[in-house]
Formats: C-alpha cells, sequence, structure tokens
C-alpha cells in the first residue's frame, strides 16, 4: 500500500468509472480530469449521481468498474489515511463533537493562534466572541446550542484549520436562510483560494464563477463547459438555471 509523501501536485483523474449500489446502476461511464487548482462544480437533479461521485473520491465506497487517480496514483494503492490527509470535506450537515469550539475547529490540537486565524477567515469569529466562554464554550450534541449558519461556518473553519490541498463541498448552503447564505458564501471563497474544489450545488447561483461546471443526469455526464458555455448551449443545464430562477 502507497503512503503519500508529497502533497497532491497534478490532477484528479477519473477514467471510465461506474458504480452500482446492490442491483442499482447509480454511475454509467464517468470520466472526468480536474487539474490542480481548478474549482469544479457538479450539479443536476436529486438521485443523478452527485453525491455519489464524491463519496467515491474520498472512497468511501469502490467503484464498480473503471479507475480513480490523484497524480499518477490510483486511489486502491493510496493508504486511506493519507488519501483523506489530502482532502476536507464541508457537507451539507456538519458533524459536530459534544466538545469546544476550539476542539471541533482543531480536531483536539491546542494551536490557539491557527484556531482563530480559521474562525476570522471563516467569519465564525463573529458569534464565537459572543458566547460565554467563547472559544472554550461547548457546543452540545451535534452542535445542537449553534443555529444552522454558525454551524456550517465552523465547518469551514476546520476545513481552513486543517489547509487539504484538495477541498469538496457537498450542498454547503443549502439549508440556510438568505442571511445565512451570504455570510456561508463569504466564507467559502475564503476556503478555496488556491485550492483544488469540487463543488456539488443545488442552488445554482452559487456555482457560475467556478472553471467548469459538469451536468448529471441519471449517472451520466450530459453536458460540460463554463455557466456562459452551457448558457448558450440552451440544454439540460440552462432549464435548471431557468426553472430556479422562475
Amino acid at each position: 500500500m502507497l503512503k503519500i509523501k508529497t502533497p497532491f501536485s497534478d490532477k484528479i483523474e477519473i477514467k471510465n468509472i461506474s458504480f452500482a449500489y446492490e442491483n442499482t446502476l447509480v454511475l454509467k461511464d464517468i470520466s472526468l480530469t480536474i487539474p490542480k487548482g481548478k474549482k469544479i462544480a457538479i450539479v443536476g437533479a436529486s438521485g443523478s449521481g452527485k453525491s455519489t461521485l464524491v463519496q467515491l473520491i474520498m472512497r468511501f465506497f469502490e467503484v464498480t468498474s473503471g479507475s480513480i487517480f490523484i497524480d499518477e496514483n490510483a486511489l486502491t494503492a493510496i493508504r486511506q489515511q493519507d488519501l483523506r490527509a489530502q482532502i476536507a470535506l464541508v457537507a451539507q450537515q456538519s458533524v459536530l463533537f459534544n466538545d469546544s469550539v476550539a476542539h471541533n475547529i482543531s480536531f483536539g490540537e491546542d494551536d490557539r493562534q491557527r484556531i482563530a486565524a480559521a474562525a476570522k477567515l471563516s467569519y465564525a469569529d463573529e458569534f464565537i466572541c459572543k458566547l460565554p466562554q467563547q472559544y472554550e464554550t461547548n457546543i452540545g450534541d451535534n452542535g445542537i446550542k449553534l443555529s444552522g449558519g454558525e454551524q456550517q461556518r465552523l465547518a469551514i473553519a476546520r476545513a481552513i484549520y486543517k489547509d487539504a490541498p484538495i477541498l469538496i463541498l457537498d450542498e454547503a448552503t443549502s439549508h440556510l436562510d438568505s442571511n445565512s447564505e451570504k455570510l456561508v458564501q463569504e466564507a467559502l471563497q475564503n476556503l478555496m483560494k488556491d485550492k483544488t474544489a469540487i463543488i456539488i450545488a443545488h442552488r445554482l447561483s452559487t456555482v457560475q464563477f467556478v472553471d467548469e461546471i459538469v451536468v448529471l443526469k441519471d449517472g451520466q455526464i450530459i453536458e460540460q463547459g463554463t455557466h456562459q458555455q452551457l448558457m448558450l448551449q440552451n440544454g439540460a443545464y440552462k432549464k435548471l438555471v431557468d426553472l430556479q430562477q422562475l
């Protein structure tokens, strides 16, 4: 089993992968190259295979056929702990611990300068400084003492603290009200600087800035391009955008 000695340096390459869950084919012959530093959005209707694709990149599941590579290394040849050290995940439902704010950001490390810097970039310091014990405040089981927007900003602070070269955002703003979403979007922009980002988004207004948008339908890529290119194609992506604007 290969141990990665150097950080991610070139590209993520997905080659002809398919994935079946039990007897249902969820992804069908997907190929995609994501160069280092690029921001890619994956969009499509519910059930199109968006979350499954990123779960395969993180190796939560094994592909049924095909291969995924980071640089020149197949995922199956990389130790899971080394693979996941290269990736920071911000999901739509943050996993938070019944512990202090500081420990939730740093997973127990005590580098207060880095913790505070991550909180500032994620706009989490705004609410942390109002808590009874600030960074020492216990946030309860799964962050129950915080609002949804505060939980997401704390999850983003954690990803900033981790400073992994690959970032996966899985519907990170889908459950937020408009005020919280604006702050979280600004925090995500800070998080994505100099990172390779894979963004799953339901709200298409949040992904128009990316380098490439990949449209999935029924487990297959049906369109690829920038926002402007896909709007001109007048295809599935434009229909999704028009539907949301209604």
